[in-house]
């Protein structure tokens, strides 16, 4: 089955399943370059068009860049990609940042990817203490006014700012938010607002750093030192989830799901959110394209009444995550604040 699309905007469409684009960023991939590049056509050719990246993931506009050039010297064009980035300023920035500031950062994220007009820009902002937060999406839609930014959208704010940005006359696009079994925030308000407003939700962690999988199934609790970042933060949200526990009665339960429809678990914990209310897409971090098959077998089931109900018997007995929308991993010295990197665009000075 092709994989599906939706129009978030007039006249402008993404696929519903987004390549993501932090796996590639230095440091966190070491991969062929090269390789990576010729994985992006494959992933057009199979109906992944739509890529997710951003200015502090190091590399990856460069890397993306490199690819539409490519492909506009085989194809012509590129107006069959879409490109969605980030401006994400950083923490020791907020206070002083300037409209210099950001019209620098967005210049540079059109010279690394080399195009005129950025398809889309996702704002992030660390600290709702720090005011100027508003100031600065009204910069960016003067950006945009200026033709540098096509579409403005926003990555982890929460309801109330999400709200007060929109009621200011800022557009927003969509918001990607993490959003999956584990981590059901964005039901308690967002998503009503969202519908409200029409706003697209761009899901991250949907699997939850791969915890959402057989891999997992009737394993015994991992116990730090962990293997990375991605591991710790997802860890964090099994505890806040419910514990260990309850993580595996979620996961025997997916998986008896998934025999009966003859798919991964994953593909079950991904379908479930995709089907979610107001929910435009799923990013996934497959790091190429060998990975791809599975995730096309999203479009070829639906979940059943009795599907929903068994998952429902479980995730009504979590504990948590409390709050709105990233309010926990926004406490810079909490358990999730303090694995964030809160400078990695600071070679632009303010």
């Amino acid at each position: 089955m092709s994989i599906e699309r939706i129009e978030i905007a007039p006249g402008f469409s993404i696929s519903r399943i987004i390549k993501g684009g932090w796996q590639l960023s230095q440091g966190h991939s070491e991969g062929n370059k090269d390789h990576a590049i010729e994985d992006m056509f494959s992933f057009v050719d199979q109906g992944i068009t739509t890529f997710d990246c951003a200015d502090i993931y190091t590399g990856v506009e460069e890397l993306i860049g490199k690819f539409l050039k490519e492909r506009k010297r085989r194809f012509g064009s590129i107006s069959d990609v879409q490109v969605l980035t980030k401006f994400v300023p950083d923490f020791d920035v907020l206070s002083r940042i300037t409209k210099s500031h950001v019209e620098k950062v967005i210049d540079r994220s059109l010279k690394r990817l080399g195009v005129e007009q950025l398809d889309m820009v996702q704002f992030s902002w660390w600290s709702y203490s720090v005011p100027k937060w508003m100031e600065t999406a009204h910069w960016l839609k003067e950006l945009q006014h200026a033709g540098k930014i096509n579409l403005i959208s926003g990555t982890n704010f929460n309801t109330q700012a999400t709200r007060a940005m929109v009621e200011s006359g800022v557009p927003i696009t969509t918001l990607q938010v993490q959003y999956s079994l584990l981590d059901n925030r964005p039901e308690k308000e967002l998503i009503a607002l969202c519908k409200e407003k029409n706003i697209h939700l761009l899901c991250y962690g949907t699997v939850a750093g791969c915890f959402l999988s057989e891999r997992w199934l009737g394993v015994a609790e991992p116990m730090p030192p962990y293997e990375n970042r991605s591991m710790v933060k997802y860890k964090l949200m099994i505890l806040e989830f419910g514990g260990w526990e309850l993580f595996q009665s979620l996961l025997r339960t997916l998986s008896q799901i998934a025999n009966s429809h003859q798919v991964s678990l994953t593909n079950v914990a991904t379908r479930y959110i995709i089907e979610r209310n107001q929910v435009g897409g799923v990013i996934i971090g497959a790091r190429d394209s060998k990975h791809v098959d599975e995730n096309l077998k999203l479009f070829d089931f639906q979940l059943r009444q009795k599907d929903y109900e068994a998952i429902e018997n479980i995730i009504s007995q979590r504990q948590g995550p409390v709050g709105d929308v990233f309010d926990i991993e926004r406490i810079k010295d909490g358990q999730h604040g303090s694995i964030m990197r809160y400078n990695l665009n600071q070679i632009i000075e303010a």
